[in-house]
C-alpha cells in the first residue's frame, strides 16, 4: 500500500493510458465478429508458438549467464530471469530488475548488486539495438507508421552513444573510477561508497571488452529475438491462415516499445493497440476483429508463459513474494550502509 500511495500518479497515468488504448481499439469493434475470430482460430498453433517463447527465454538466460562470466548455473539464471519478467509485468518501473539483482546476490559466490545492474543495462541496450534492426527489416517490406519512425529516430543515436560510453568505461575501469572520485562531491562519496559501486558496475561490463565473450552475447541476443519473431509468425497462422514476416517484425518491435509505456499491470491496452496498429500498417489480410483477436492471443500467450514460468521460478528459488520484497529492502539498506 505504501508503494501505491507513493507512486499513485504513475498508476493513475497508467490507468488512463490503458483505458484510452482500450477505447481506441474497442470503438471500432464488432463484438460478434471478434467472438467469431477467436472461436475460429486454429489453436493447435499455440503449442509450437509457446515452445518458441520458452526457447527465447532460455536464450536470454544463456545471454545473462555469459554477461555474468558464467557465475550462475544456467538453470538458476533461467529461473531468475522468469521471476524478473513476472514482476515486471505486475508492477511499473521494471522493479523486477531489483528482484533479479537480489536473487543473484543469494548465489554462491554472490553476484554484487551493481554488477547485476550493469549487465541489465547492457541487456537493455542490446535489446533496443535489436528492436531497431527489426524495425529496419520491417521497413524493407513496407513503410512503417510515423510514430514508430519517430521513436526509432530518437532511440537509435542515444543507444549507440550509450553503448559506446559503456565500452569505453569498461576498457578503462581505473580511470573511470578515478574520474568518478574527482567529479562526485565529497559529501556524497563520504556517505556512499560510490567508487566501489562503480567498480562493481564496471565488472559487469567486462564481457563487452573481450571478443570471445562479446560475440556469444551478440549471438544469443540474435537467437532470442529470432525466436520471439518466429513465435509471433507461427501464431499468425492460427488467425490469418498464413504468416507474414514483415508484419511479425513490425508488431514485435512495436510491442517492445509499448511495454515501456506506463499502464495497468500486464500492460493491457497499449500492448494490444501496438499490435493492431502494426497489422493495419502492414495489412496482412483479415478483418479488424481478426487483428484484435490476434493481439489478444499474443498478449495472453506471453502473459501466461511469464506467469507460469515466473511462479515456477519462485518455487525453484525457494522464496515467497513477501520474502523477496523484504530481501530487496534489506539489500538496498546494506548497500547504503556500505558507504
Amino acid at each position: 500500500m505504501n508503494f501505491i500511495r507513493k507512486y499513485w500518479r504513475i498508476f493513475l497515468l497508467g490507468g488512463i493510458l490503458s483505458l484510452a488504448a482500450i477505447y481506441m481499439i474497442g470503438k471500432q469493434i464488432n463484438l460478434q465478429e471478434l467472438g467469431r475470430a477467436l472461436s475460429q482460430a486454429q489453436y493447435g498453433y499455440v503449442v509450437p508458438s509457446a515452445i518458441l517463447v520458452l526457447l527465447g527465454l532460455a536464450a536470454r538466460a544463456v545471454r545473462w549467464r555469459v554477461l555474468l562470466n558464467h557465475v550462475l548455473p544456467l538453470w538458476r539464471s533461467f529461473n531468475i530471469i522468469n521471476v524478473t519478467y513476472l514482476i515486471n509485468g505486475l508492477v511499473p518501473f521494471r522493479l523486477g530488475e531489483l528482484a533479479r539483482a537480489f536473487l543473484a546476490s543469494r548465489a554462491k559466490p554472490p553476484v554484487p548488486m551493481f554488477t547485476s545492474f550493469s549487465t541489465i543495462i547492457v541487456e537493455r541496450l542490446l535489446d533496443t539495438l535489436a528492436v531497431l534492426v527489426i524495425l529496419g527489416l520491417a521497413l524493407t517490406a513496407a513503410p512503417i507508421p510515423p510514430e514508430l519512425q519517430t521513436a526509432a529516430a530518437a532511440f537509435a543515436p542515444l543507444v549507440i552513444i550509450g553503448f559506446a560510453i559503456l565500452i569505453i568505461m569498461a576498457l578503462n575501469p581505473k580511470r573511470s573510477a578515478n574520474l568518478a572520485a574527482r567529479i562526485v562531491p565529497a559529501a556524497i562519496t563520504d556517505r556512499w561508497n560510490i567508487v566501489e559501486w562503480l567498480r562493481q558496475f564496471l565488472d559487469g561490463l567486462k564481457p563487452l571488452t573481450h571478443i570471445g565473450t562479446l560475440l556469444p552475447i551478440l549471438f544469443w541476443t540474435t537467437v532470442a529475438w529470432a525466436l520471439s519473431i518466429a513465435s509471433g509468425y507461427v501464431l499468425m497462422i492460427a488467425f490469418f491462415g498464413q504468416g507474414n514476416w514483415a508484419a511479425t517484425c513490425l508488431f514485435t518491435a512495436a510491442a517492445s516499445f509499448a511495454v515501456a509505456v506506463p499502464a495497468v499491470p500486464g500492460n493491457v491496452g497499449p500492448y494490444e493497440a501496438s499490435i493492431v496498429l502494426s497489422l493495419q500498417a502492414m495489412n496482412p489480410g483479415g478483418s479488424y476483429e481478426t487483428m484484435v483477436a490476434f493481439a489478444i492471443a499474443v498478449h495472453a500467450l506471453n502473459l501466461g508463459m511469464s506467469t507460469v514460468l515466473g511462479v515456477f521460478g519462485f518455487i525453484q528459488e525457494g522464496i515467497s513474494l513477501e520474502q523477496l520484497s523484504e530481501g530487496i529492502r534489506g539489500m538496498r539498506q546494506q548497500e547504503s550502509a556500505a558507504g
